[in-house]
């Protein structure tokens, strides 16, 4: 079902009182009794989970699995998967230069994408009541999962025309995907680029923010929005090229102050984070995510009503359901029961 998403966000906006809206879409496996790795293999499991979650939480939107090795692996890189882990690259497809240039665009449907899209299409005819997000990694963590998380670091410097390489080819083929989910049903699409997180801010304008401002254009209408969502410490430092690349909406990780993320972000613009999905919805209990998740309304709600309450980054799959079901409680407790 279309919607005008443009008019969603700013009705958010207005609203008194918001729903989260967490990268809630791994612990479904509890609830579908599956393992993680037959979960991303299937793209009926993958849409049934959107679904469980959906009913079981006043979510304000469903969201997609945050799987940054499906991309990669379309591009012929090694993933490791282990039954109750997110997938994981392995090794680096591109050393050299002439790598680079020799590197093979891939179709999407090659490896998982076509799964993946797939299951987004099935999500959108099972959840009808909200928004259904798609997921796919950044151009630069892409470049980096093809060339080395390390090495993309150095080449950046030593190699820049080469990661230049990469990054285009990452970029075309990502403009492609983005569009498959859209054309299927999906109302908008979370872009996770951590990996620019850990540049200084000229290197990620340059390396990053470019190359994500090309795929907004490519693919941002009234009804498709683009989230963009960064994890690393760095990114208070290079809000500006951030900024620069027009999305609707911005998710920060818990790695950053929130408080000081929602000041630099335009009140027209949605805002997102950041209870960590490791020390609380992970590690944590009830009592101290529900602490956690009032502190952060308390910092950032008051006074930017483009603030979304959201977890710091996709909620890892084991996470106990009473953390997840307490982060909404608290929610319900700050804003009202009528969550």
């Amino acid at each position: 079902m279309k919607r005008n998403m443009k008019a969603w966000a700013a009705d958010v906006i207005k609203a008194k009182e918001k729903a989260p809206l967490p990268i809630l879409s791994f612990p479904s496996v509890s609830l579908l009794g599956v393992s993680v790795t037959e979960l991303t293999a299937d793209a009926d499991l993958q849409a049934r989970g959107m679904k469980l979650v959906a009913d079981r939480v006043p979510a304000l939107a469903a969201v997609s699995m945050m799987d940054l090795s499906v991309e990669a692996e379309a591009f012929g890189a090694n993933v490791r998967f282990l039954p109750n882990e997110v997938p994981t690259v392995t090794g680096i497809l591109v050393e050299t230069p002439e790598d680079a240039d020799a590197l093979k665009v891939p179709q999407v449907g090659d490896g998982r994408t076509g799964k993946y899209v797939e299951a987004i299409g099935k999500a959108c005819e099972l959840i009808t009541d909200r928004p259904v997000f798609a997921g796919v990694i950044g151009p630069f963590s892409l470049a980096g999962r093809l060339m080395g998380v390390s090495d993309i670091m150095v080449q950046c410097y030593e190699e820049p025309e080469a990661v230049h390489v990469v990054l285009r080819k990452a970029t075309d083929f990502l403009s492609r995907y983005i569009r498959a989910y859209r054309d299927i049903g999906a109302h908008g699409v979370v872009i996770a680029e951590p990996l620019a997180g850990l540049l200084s801010p000229a290197l990620a304008g340059e390396f990053s923010s470019a190359y994500v401002k090309e795929l907004v254009k490519a693919v941002q209408s009234d009804e498709f929005l683009v989230i963009y969502h960064n994890c690393g410490n760095n990114t208070p430092l290079m809000m500006d090229s951030i900024l620069e690349t027009g999305c609707d909406g911005y998710h920060f990780g818990d790695a950053v102050d929130m408080a000081l993320m929602v000041g630099k972000v335009p009140a027209d613009r949605l805002v997102m984070g950041n209870v960590s999905p490791s020390a609380q919805f992970l590690s944590g209990t009830p009592t101290s995510i529900r602490e956690d998740t009032l502190r952060v309304l308390a910092a950032c709600a008051p006074g930017h009503p483009n603030f979304v309450l959201s977890s710091g980054c996709d909620i890892p799959p084991k996470s106990p359901w009473d953390n997840i079901d307490a982060f909404f409680a608290a929610a319900r407790a700050y804003y009202g029961e009528t969550l």
